[in-house]
C-alpha cells in the first residue's frame, strides 16, 4: 500500500450511512451499488452538495457577499460613478446641502461629497487589502511551523506572540506609524508588524492539535515527508480558520486606517479617505452633520458585509 493510501486510511471516518425514501436502499459515502447480502438492501453512494449549492443555501454568505460586493464595485468603478474630481476645490459653494448638482452635497472646501465617499472607499480597500497580506502569510507559516515542530521554535514563537498581545494593539500602532512616518507606508509597517500574531496563534494551536492526529501519525508511518504532510494533510484542515479570520482582519484594518486618518498619520490629505471625511466633517456636526455620519455609516457597512462573509465562509465549510 502506497504511502498516499495509507495516509488517506488514516483520515477521520465518513459520514454515517444517511436515509433513503426506499426502505430497500442505504445511502452511504462510498456505496457499491451492490445488494447487501446481510440484509438484501442496496447500497447506493450519496452525492455531495456542490459547494456553490450549499452557499447558496447559507443567508450570511449571500448577504455577505451582496453587502461586499456592492461597496468594492463602487470602489472598482469610483471613476465612472463618481460626478466631480474628489479633489476639486470650489471654495464659494463649501458646506453646501445635497442637490442635483452635488448629491450629498459640499464640504469645507466646496468638494463633492459623493464623489469623496467613492474615492475613499477605493482608497480605504486597497490599503486594507494590501495591508493583511503580509500578516496573513507570515502569521500562517509561523504559526504552522511552530505547532508542527514544537520544541524551541515554538517556545521562542509563543513568547513573542504573548509580548505582542500583551500590549494594546492601537499603542503598537500608533508608536510604530510615529516611527516611521505618517501616511500609507506607516500603515504597512505597523500592521506587518503586528498583525501576523492572530495568525500565529490560531495556526499553532490548530496544527499542535492535528499533529497528534491517528491520521497524521499514519501519514508519517507511511513514510510521507514532514513537508508533505503539512502541505497536503495539515493545512488544508487550517487554512480554512485562517480564512475566515482573515475576512474579520480586513475588517479591524479597515477600522485601523479610519482611526490612524481620524487622528492624522494615516492617509494624507489631498486624498479622499473616510478617517479624513470624519475628522473634517466634526467641526460642522451640529449643522451639516452628514459630512461626518455619511463616510461613518460606510464604514459600518463595509465592516457588516465582511462580517456577514466571513461567517458565512464559515458556516459552508462546516457543512461539507
Amino acid at each position: 500500500m502506497s504511502a498516499d493510501l495509507v495516509a488517506a486510511a488514516a483520515e477521520p471516518p465518513a459520514d454515517r450511512p444517511g436515509r433513503s425514501d426506499r426502505p430497500d436502499v442505504v445511502v452511504e459515502p462510498a456505496g457499491t451499488g451492490e445488494t447487501d447480502p446481510r440484509d438484501g438492501r442496496e447500497r447506493i453512494a450519496r452525492r455531495a452538495d456542490p459547494t456553490w449549492r450549499r452557499a447558496l443555501r447559507t443567508p450570511a454568505f449571500v448577504a455577505g457577499v451582496v453587502v461586499t460586493a456592492s461597496i468594492v464595485v463602487a470602489a472598482v468603478f469610483a471613476p465612472l460613478l463618481a460626478t466631480h474630481d474628489p479633489a476639486a476645490q470650489d471654495l464659494l459653494n463649501g458646506l453646501q446641502g445635497p442637490s442635483a448638482a452635488h448629491w450629498l452635497g459640499t464640504d469645507q472646501l466646496g468638494r463633492d461629497l459623493y464623489s469623496r465617499l467613492l474615492y475613499g472607499a477605493r482608497t480605504d480597500l486597497r490599503i486594507a487589502g494590501l495591508a493583511v497580506v503580509v500578516p496573513f502569510v507570515t502569521g500562517v507559516l509561523l504559526g504552522t511551523v511552530a505547532g508542527y515542530v514544537g520544541g524551541r521554535f515554538d517556545w521562542v514563537v509563543a513568547r513573542v506572540v504573548d509580548t505582542v498581545v500583551a500590549f494594546p494593539f492601537y499603542v503598537i500602532v500608533v508608536a510604530v506609524v510615529f516611527a516611521v512616518g505618517a501616511g500609507e507606508k506607516g500603515i504597512y509597517v505597523a500592521l506587518a508588524l503586528v498583525g501576523w500574531v492572530t495568525y500565529a496563534r490560531v495556526l499553532r494551536n490548530t496544527t499542535a492539535v492535528y499533529r497528534a492526529s491517528p491520521w497524521v501519525v499514519a501519514a508519517r508511518g507511511g513514510g510521507l515527508s514532514h513537508g508533505r504532510v503539512v502541505v497536503r494533510h495539515i493545512l488544508p484542515n487550517t487554512l480554512t480558520q485562517a480564512v475566515v479570520l482573515l475576512m474579520n482582519d480586513v475588517v479591524f484594518v479597515i477600522v485601523a486606517v479610519v482611526t490612524l486618518s481620524y487622528l492624522g498619520l494615516g492617509v494624507q490629505p489631498p486624498t479622499p479617505d473616510w478617517g479624513t471625511m470624519i475628522t473634517d466633517g466634526k467641526a460642522f456636526i451640529s449643522t451639516q452633520w452628514w459630512l461626518s455620519v455619511a463616510p461613518g455609516a460606510l464604514v459600518v457597512y463595509t465592516g457588516i458585509g465582511l462580517s456577514l462573509l466571513g461567517d458565512g465562509i464559515a458556516d459552508v465549510w462546516r457543512a461539507e
